[in-house]
């Protein structure tokens, strides 16, 4: 009969149990879940169960993480997100949140580039952690993207970007994320790209600041190769700082046109 395992078809004897199994492919493996439950060893498989076989602390092999990844995406959509790189200039509330989000679908390349540190202020929203403190942002963000996933390519640059770096750092990327707190470095951004990097689309955003509603952070085209993301209007101020879930909100938007466009879709 056959059984998913670990996302794969295969054929097995009837009237084996999932201990019996985990033996034969997972030897050591503590943590068995059947159907989408926790699993005895004793359980009998039936045809067409589907079963994970997971070792705790043990970080699955490449081609296993790669079934896992496809069989959520199709196979198709994932390899078009594998072969993607995407770069994300300046990783703080938004970046960060944006590296995360495309780490966890299998984007193969993320150019990271920022010059700050981590510091206790960036943790009411940014992807960071207390024992990260001090750290470069894009050292930090790179090792927690590592957690995620240890087979994703990443490129880091802990640089101030100007019109002279930019267009290098960011030459392998068809997408570009822009996350900067600063309006003159989103400008610089924008128009260093629009001018000198034809073949990269930007993702920019205005306007995430404060916990007004979730339904005016919107994702507008400007033009062919420009997209915002934001109210444009919402800035940082007293009682309107920046907080974790509309950014979130906003950062998501970002990821997730992305997404859309690496896929062949517009708005």
């Amino acid at each position: 009969m056959q059984i998913r395992l670990n996302e794969q078809v295969i054929t097995i004897d009837g009237g084996l149990t999932v201990g019996q199994l985990a033996q034969q492919h997972r030897p050591g493996a503590d943590v068995l879940i059947l159907n989408g439950f926790p699993a005895s060893a004793e359980t009998m498989l039936s045809p067409d169960d589907e079963l994970f076989l997971i070792k705790r602390g043990e970080m699955p092999p490449a081609d296993e993480l790669e079934y896992l990844m496809a069989a959520r995406h199709t196979p198709g959509i994932h390899a078009r997100l594998k072969a993607a790189c995407v770069g994300i200039a300046g990783v703080g509330g938004l970046g960060s949140a944006v590296a995360v989000a495309l780490a966890r679908i299998g984007v193969g390349h993320l150019v990271l580039a920022d010059f700050d540190l981590v510091e206790p202020s960036n943790l009411n929203r940014q992807q960071y952690f207390v024992d990260q403190l001090g750290m470069p942002k894009v050292e930090a963000l790179v090792e927690t993207l590592r957690r995620i996933n240890p087979y994703l390519q990443l490129t880091s640059h802990c640089v101030v970007l100007d019109p002279g770096n930019l267009p290098l750092i960011f030459s392998p990327c068809s997408v570009l994320i822009e996350a900067f707190d600063r309006a003159e470095m989103k400008a610089m951004l924008v128009d260093t790209a629009m001018e000198r990097l034809p073949g990269v689309t930007v993702i920019a955003a205005s306007g995430v600041a404060g916990y007004g509603s979730n339904n005016s952070i919107q994702t507008r085209r400007l033009n062919r190769r420009l997209y915002l993301v934001g109210d444009g209007s919402s800035e940082a101020a007293p009682g309107n700082g920046l907080m974790a879930p509309r950014v979130g909100i906003a950062a998501c938007q970002q990821a997730n046109q992305a997404v859309r466009l690496i896929l062949g879709e517009e708005l």
